[in-house]
Parts: structure tokens; sequence; C-alpha cells
């Protein structure tokens, strides 16, 4: 018997409808996965299911004493007070009264126990994370049948995500999610159900076989539709010409040619995808950012210890950490924007910095969309083109109306596209960007994706999104428990490699440990190399000193070769002269590619 039957609901509010006409079926225990683009309905869907709302026809039937829980996507402003008082909120009333207090503190303890959260906190004064974790807790406490999460990873560190993967993923109870993170879908749903243009589509399958039969149905789709249009188009041309020669008219053939219009016109057109450009202007000098045992805190407390480190012009960085590790101080301390406490910090050449703030601080609220991105133009410059700022907001699916709208009112993952849009409004070298996957539909994050890996500049990525790390950054700096750490690689590729240094570690205590005497070995840190190597020559140790003096006369001459290049008459001198710049432009190049590299084995050995 179903737990949860949906049949024929239809709401809407402005213009199209949400939900039209849905029906479906859950069954008791499933975990099921709720897609959707950005404002398709998914979260009025759940507050139906919930009762939070009502629909304007059709019914939802639950089963006898199934009881349902929800954790919205935002933490309440309003809720204050330890955190064993705002969990037992989510009791039945009739377990509040004084007869029963023994029953209640043994179910908020028990639940305190199992997520591993301190009773005794005030609720002000948790992470974002945490504060989801205990609303989570609240949610689950009365042991509800169903639970609905709307977007239940959003704010939390990795770690907190995969223990909340293994804690869902233990219960019996039924789960409907929505959710960006890629990874987490795959972990959990056994079966997908998205809107799409008011319909809702059941898929009865895990997410990645339901990415390929997607991809099928999507063009089986536009397939179907050139044919109509194609029939359409021919009956067209049968009304206004055909019927010319002739004296009477095939009235079956007018009425299905209406039936054809009426089709057309109903027919709900899929929103586009965002048409993302990013400019990433004139190039940066080879080094982008250079640390030498740089530590980086406020007021005498050190967030960041002594970090050695280098970026390059190309590299994509992805930065891994609990909340509150610090990862936020290290960014301003790449960037120059925090001054070491100790160590240096040297920055690169004609670096365009644009930074994308999982705040949105930046986005002013008051303001609409056409006057935060276009800051008092009416045009922008992309890639050497001239654009209206509306035919701009319009690639980012925003209509005009919304364009000159107050963004006060646009949902989360409106905001994130409008920042988007504002962040490459402008030419840019370098990209930092702190959480920007947050609350953007699958569509919009996998084009990202892909212009972030076609992108020619340097990017510094802070994420707690699996599938989005492993497809983006060539890099990763981990916050270890034994400190700051870098590999090759996405989030994959940090865990293999975590897990074989362990393996290693492992193996190397039991082959020393019969052996008392033997010498202690060093901890080695993030940019020390993995055999021990030789100390540097006399002759070595000259030539490292050099190298610094050496590659800033190569990124001298490539700035001056580029300021000549920039001269309206530079083009009028013969063909020979203009080759002869270039080919010693791209010989620049590869000197510093050498120099660096070079710097970086002398520094690794020295160390």
């Amino acid at each position: 018997m179903p737990q949860i039957t949906i049949q024929e609901l239809t709401i809407s509010y402005r213009g199209p409808s949400l939900l039209s006409a849905v029906s479906c079926r859950i069954e008791p225990g499933e975990h099921i996965g709720l897609l959707g683009r950005n404002g398709s309905g998914k979260t009025t869907f759940m507050r139906l299911i919930s009762g939070q709302e009502r629909p304007e026809s059709g019914k939802i039937e639950l089963s006898d004493g199934t009881r349902i829980a929800i954790l919205p996507q935002d933490v309440p402003l309003d809720i204050a007070g330890k955190v064993a008082e705002i969990i037992a909120r989510g009791l039945p009333k009739s377990l509040h009264d004084l007869e029963h207090h023994w029953e209640r503190d043994q179910m908020v303890d028990r639940i305190l126990s199992q997520m591993e959260i301190d009773g005794t906190a005030d609720f002000q004064r948790l992470s974002t994370g945490m504060k989801r974790r205990v609303l989570l807790a609240q949610a689950i406490v009365s042991k509800p049948d169903v639970l609905l999460l709307d977007e239940p990873t959003n704010h939390l560190d990795i770690d907190a995500i995969t223990w909340l993967e293994g804690f869902l993923g233990s219960l019996t109870t039924t789960l409907l999610f929505v959710t960006h993170d890629r990874a987490f879908l795959t972990k959990l749903a056994e079966r997908i159900l998205e809107i799409d243009r008011g319909k809702l589509f059941d898929w009865a399958c895990d997410y990645p076989t339901f990415l390929k039969r997607k991809e099928l149905a999507l063009l089986a789709e536009e397939k179907q539709n050139a044919l109509f249009d194609k029939k359409l188009a021919e009956e067209e041309v049968w009304i206004r010409t055909g019927v010319k020669a002739r004296r009477t008219r095939n009235e079956g053939r007018v009425r299905a040619l209406e039936a054809l219009r009426l089709t057309h016109a109903a027919r709900r057109k899929s929103e586009g995808n965002v048409r993302l450009q990013i400019d990433s202007g004139e190039r940066s000098g080879m080094l982008v950012c250079d640390l030498k045992e740089a530590s980086f805190g406020y007021d005498k407390k050190t967030i960041i210890p002594p970090l050695s480190m280098t970026i390059m012009r190309g590299d994509k960085l992805g930065i891994i950490g609990r909340n509150g590790a610090g990862k936020s101080t290290l960014l301003k301390g790449l960037l120059g924007r925090l001054a070491p406490m100790q160590g240096t910090v040297k920055l690169g050449t004609k670096l365009e910095i644009a930074y994308f703030d999982q705040t949105r601080e930046i986005l002013d609220l008051d303001k609409t969309a056409e006057e935060n991105v276009g800051q008092g133009k009416t045009n922008i410059m992309i890639n050497g083109r001239s654009k209206h700022i509306i035919g701009y907001l319009q690639d980012f699916l925003f209509t005009p109306e919304q364009a000159r709208s107050p963004i006060r009112f646009f949902s989360g993952g409106q905001r994130n596209r409008l920042l988007l849009a504002k962040l490459f409004a402008r030419p840019a070298n370098m990209l930092v960007m702190d959480e920007p996957t947050n609350d953007l539909d699958t569509e919009s994050l996998e084009l990202l994706e892909e212009r972030l890996v076609e992108y020619e500049g340097t990017v510094l990525i802070v994420s707690h999104d699996r599938a989005f790390l492993n497809n983006v950054v060539t890099s990763t700096v981990v916050f270890e428990e034994t400190g700051i750490k870098e590999y090759v690689g996405g989030y994959d590729d940090w865990l293999r490699q975590r897990k074989a240094a362990k393996k290693k570690g492992e193996k190397t205590t039991e082959e020393n440990r019969p052996q008392a005497s033997a010498p202690k070995q060093r901890t080695m840190g993030a940019n020390d190399s993995v055999a021990v190597a030789k100390k540097l020559s006399f002759k070595e140790r000259s030539e490292l000193e050099k190298i610094p003096s050496l590659i800033e006369q190569y990124e001298s001459e490539q700035r001056a070769t580029h300021a000549k290049m920039q001269q309206p008459e530079y083009f009028k001198q013969p063909q020979s002269k203009i080759a002869q710049d270039q080919t010693r432009l791209g010989t620049l190049d590869d000197l510093l590619v050498a120099a660096y590299a070079r710097w970086d084995e002398l520094v690794a050995r020295e160390s």
C-alpha cells in the first residue's frame, strides 16, 4: 500500500502552473531525489506534501498514521535557545507536559548522542552547518515516517556531508530530498522524480541511470518537436495556398490544423541553458603567487601556520577543509589582502581578480539586477564586443522584467546566477570562487564546469561539492589534522593519495618497530619532496640565489614587449619584426616555466 498518493495536483502563482495535474505514488522506505531547474516548484511540491501549502486542485492522501517532518532550505532567523530545547520542540505536544518529561529527555539525549551534538550549546553561536544539523535532529527526533529535505548539504563541509550521507542511508524512513550535490544524489537516491515545465516525471532509477535516460529523452523530444513543427508548417502552407485552387475545402483537415495550432501554443518550451562566457582579459605574469613560510591570522592569533606554496598562471586550485578551518583566511593571504604574520608573499604582475563571495555581499539587494551588473552603464564589453545589459542578463535566464526588478525577491539560485553574471561582466585573468555551486541547478553547474575547464586564467575554488572539484581543479590544498597539504588532482585523487600515504606510513611503522634505536623521521610538509634528496652543492646554492632576479628579468622583458605591441603604430612595422617579437614572447614563456620548475626543485631539496 502506498504511503503517499498524489492525484491530479495543480498549483500556480503568476504565469504558467508550477505543477499541472501531476500524480505519483511514494512507497514506505523509498529514498527519492527530487530534481528540477531553479524555480520549477521543487520546494513548493514538498510544502504541499507536508501540508504547509494547499493545492488549487487535486489531492494528497497519506496512509493512516503517517507523520511527516521537513528540513527547510534556510535556517530561520528567529530560532534561539539551547540546542537541547530546540530539538525537543520537534516532539509531539503530548510529551511536553511534566508527566512525560523523563520520556522526552530520553528521546532528546538519544538523538544528541546519535548525531554528535552538544545539547548545552547556544544555537545562535553555532556555525550554519551545525545549525542545520540541529534542525535535522529536531525533524527526526519524533521518528517521522517521511522526511523531506530541502538542500540538506548547503553550508556543510565535506566531513559533515559524508557523515550525513551515512546517517541518512542508515534510516528506514522514507526520504524525499532536493540537492545540487551530485555525489550526494548518487550515494542516496534510489529513485528520481523530476519537475519539468509543470509536469512530474518518475524515472524509477538511480541518478547515474537517470542522466543517461534523460539525455535520450531530450533527444527524442527534440526530434518529435521538429517533426511536429514540420507538419504544422506544411499544413499552414496548404491552408493559405491550396484552398485557392478548390471551391470546397477539406473541413476535417482544417479542424486538424486548428488542433495542431492549439497544441503548438500550449507547448511549454524549455527554459534553456545559461549562455555563459568568461573573458580572461590580458594574460597575467607566469607567477601568480608565491608563499615562503608565510603564516596568517588575526590579533596575534595564528590561523594558517607557516606555509610554502607557488601558484602559476593557469593553475586551477581547489581548497578543502572543515568549516572554520581557515579557508577564507588563506584566500585573503593568497590575494595579498591579509599581511603575513611571518614569512613572505609575492604576487605576480598584471593580475585582474574577480571574486565570487558565497555570502553574496557584493550584491545590493535594494538595486535591480540591471543596476547590480551594469553599475550605471547600459552596455558592457564581453570578449571585445559591446552588449546591452538586458541582453546580457537574458543569457543568464533573466527576463527583461526580472532584470528591472529589485533582487531582494530573488531566490537563492537566481542570486547565484546574478552573481555569476556580475563576476563575468568584466575581464579577469584570475577567478576566486567561494562556494560557487550553492543553489545552482545541474544544467548551470555543468556549464560552469565546462567554462572553467576551458578558461585560460588562474582559478582558486573553495568548495564542498566533490563532483565539481573532480571535474574542474588540477590540484587541491587540504586542511588536514596534521597540517595543510597540497595534492595533485581533485577530491577523489586526494582520497586515493591520502589512503596510499596512510598505508605507507603504517607499513613503515611496522618495519621500524623492532629497531628501538632507529632514528626518528621528520613529518614532511606539502612542498617537501617525496624522497629525501641530497643537500645543495655550492654551485646549486649559487644558482638558486640567481633565479629570482633571472625571473624578474624575463618578466620585465615580457611586460615591455607587451607594452610595445599595444602601441597604435606597432603593426605598421615589417612583418618580420612582428614575427620576431612574437617568437621572443614564446621563448620567454618557456624560459619562465623552466626557471620556476628549477626554482621549485632546488627549494624542495634545500628544505
